[in-house]
């Protein structure tokens, strides 16, 4: 478990760090998209795991482009 918590706060650094969120979430993304669009005949493995990188990136972009937002507003 504590692997787990190490990678949980690097993921939470990362997010924080906008620009480098956006471009480790292209990184992730472009492969992906690869894969499915290009790619035919991979193992169904291959794809599901390039289904996960592709959605890790897209959020990873999406917290980059949207920056640190607050859980609730009090009002």
């Amino acid at each position: 478990m504590h692997g787990l918590g190490r990678a949980r706060g690097t993921l939470l650094r990362t997010v924080r760090r906008r620009s480098l969120s956006v471009a480790i979430g292209a990184a992730l993304v472009v492969p992906a998209v690869w894969v499915e669009v290009v790619s035919p005949g991979v193992p169904w493995w291959v794809e599901g795991v390039s289904v996960v990188l592709g959605g890790t990136g897209a959020a990873l972009i999406w917290a980059g482009l949207r920056g640190p937002q607050a859980d609730w507003i009090d009002s």
